[in-house]
């Protein structure tokens, strides 16, 4: 039996599974303070029986690589208690017996999408979350790419949208991606939260244009075959085709991979289960590392 806990920002879900990710039994609850979290997901755990590895798709910015000093613990983050807390040294005590793995969220849910989901057979693939912040994963020949810390797609510098004079809320950069098109930038902006926004309302076209300003960067340095987008704001209706058109004519036709890929912007398939699905995908890999 393996065991995942997908730490988000604002719900934790924790659940056991089978190699293959696919899930048994789950208990979702709020994100409060870190000992807190932790301890209701290793009390649930613990409850389940013996697990014989743990996956842990977490909210970052996070250190995932294992060669800097950070590695396991959180970074410099604005939620309330997080920063410097070190997940894996807590899980390793309460766990000692279990592989742990430790990957961010989005990173989860695109190893997820690829290998049972809206990417299956695909090997490069980016996944872009739009929630309190905007976040991108990526497969990169089949692999998690990581680079020095992980991929932090949100805080790309785009173009500003001619109609838009919003001042941005990102505190480091106001107008990158994640500070005009977070999903409290919308609610910001338009004075009202996404979701209760009408789908023919103005807020969407050009969500879906900073967004293909945003994709067409990813298309331009890691060239993936296909994109996902997922999170709240993504399911307004007809947004992933929205994305799609600007980003067409954005390119211009330059990009081969636009016409050989169709649809090129798609949803997630495995919807709100993605990143629980990574977390068991990720509980699988350390299990078959430590055999």
């Amino acid at each position: 039996m393996i065991a995942g806990i997908e730490l988000g920002g604002t719900k934790t879900v924790v659940a056991i599974g089978d190699n293959d990710g696919s899930l048994g039994e789950q208990f979702r609850f709020p994100t409060t303070t870190p000992g807190e979290t932790l301890g209701q997901a290793v009390e649930w755990v613990l409850d389940q029986g013996l697990i014989d590895s743990l996956g842990i798709a977490a909210f970052g910015p996070v250190g995932i690589n294992r060669e800097a000093t950070s590695y396991g613990k959180m970074l410099p983050t604005p939620k309330e208690g997080w920063s410097d807390f070190d997940l894996l040294a807590l899980l390793s005590k309460e766990l000692p017996d279990a592989p742990i793995i430790l990957e961010t969220d989005v990173n989860a849910a695109v190893l997820a999408e690829v290998t049972m989901g809206a990417a299956t057979g695909c090997s490069n693939v980016a996944y872009i979350t739009i929630g309190t912040g905007i976040g991108g994963g990526l497969i990169v020949d089949g692999n998690i790419l990581h680079g020095s810390l992980h991929s932090e797609f949100g805080h790309l510098n785009v173009p500003r949208h001619p109609d838009d004079d919003f001042a941005g809320l990102c505190p480091y950069h106001s107008t990158c991606l994640e500070g005009l098109a977070s999903g409290p930038a919308i609610s910001k902006r338009w004075g009202t939260p996404g979701h209760k926004l009408p789908a023919d309302h103005p807020a969407w076209d050009m969500e879906a244009w900073y967004l293909a300003q945003g994709t067409l960067s990813l298309l331009a340095i890691a060239s993936p075959s296909r994109v996902i987008i997922g999170g709240g704001a993504s399911q307004a209706e007809g947004f992933h085709d929205k994305v799609e058109a600007h980003l067409r004519r954005l390119s211009a036709g330059y990009f081969s991979t636009l016409e050989e890929n169709q649809p090129y912007v798609v949803p997630p398939s495995l919807e709100q289960d993605a990143g629980i699905q990574g977390a068991l995908l990720l509980a699988s890999r350390a299990s078959i590392a430590e055999g």
